[in-house]
């Protein structure tokens, strides 16, 4: 016999799932997604001593757990700092945005193209969820659409916003000359420069999309979730952040 189910019980569900939905979107691709497979093959085999009556394995597991919630804030600290700022922000009118930021890409891509060419240095961050005021902060504040000729002016050697980042949000350019995190990885190519290593920072510590412009070799690259992707074509590039803002 099914219980009465009451209309209250509905929304607890729906509730539920969608903080469980917006959780698993923001941590996909991240090291808290490792995290979490492996809190769940700890507390399998916990369950697994338990059952066995497997007495030193089971201590073993209830001390382990006992400081797992401090554990996780000291080594993941960054991870979660991103999954609540992205929980705030509501991914009903983020969806539309995404839409309308896919029509920048055309000049975006121009603009890079040109700068590759010419062999400048850029650093372009386009802001998702996660919120990147603390960044702009230190920067130019800017309201304008992303321009091919206005980002490549930008980045002139003579330009006093050229040695900082470009921050992009819902296709316009909002901020420029902006300071950027450096990574925190211990394993990282020697050769790349600082620009690189902002853009792999930036993607760190929020779900933004970086993209960097070489003025050594002309190289044009992509970081997202702390990975830097090398040298790679206008075309792919257009591929890539259609997929990442779609």
């Amino acid at each position: 016999m099914i219980p009465n189910i009451r209309w209250q019980d509905v929304l607890d569900i729906i509730v539920v799932a969608f903080i469980i939905y917006r959780i698993f979107v923001v941590i996909k691709g991240t090291r808290a997604i490792q995290l979490l497979l492996g809190l769940v093959i700890v507390m399998f085999a916990f369950a697994i001593a338990k059952r066995l009556e497997l007495f030193t394995l089971s201590w073993i597991f209830n001390s382990f757990i006992g400081s797992i919630v401090f554990v996780v804030i000291v080594i993941f600290q960054d991870d979660l700092r991103r999954l609540l700022l992205a929980l705030g922000r509501s991914p009903f009118f983020r969806k539309i945005s995404y839409v309308k930021e896919t029509l920048f890409l055309d000049e975006l891509m121009n603009a890079c193209l040109v700068m590759k060419k010419r062999t400048m240095g850029a650093l372009i961050v386009i802001e998702r969820e996660v919120g990147l005021e603390e960044f702009m902060e230190a920067g130019v504040c800017f309201d304008a659409e992303v321009n091919a000729e206005l980002v490549v002016s930008i980045f002139q050697f003579a330009s006093p916003l050229h040695d900082g980042a470009l921050i992009i949000r819902e296709g316009r350019i909002v901020s420029a000359g902006c300071v950027l995190p450096l990574t925190t990885a211990d394993e990282i190519d020697k050769t790349l420069g600082t620009r690189h290593r902002a853009a792999m920072g930036i993607t760190e510590v929020t779900d933004a999309v970086s993209i960097v412009v070489s003025e050594e070799r002309g190289v044009i690259s992509y970081a997202q979730h702390g990975q830097i992707h090398g040298n790679i074509s206008t075309d792919e590039l257009r591929r890539v952040l259609k997929e990442v803002l779609s």
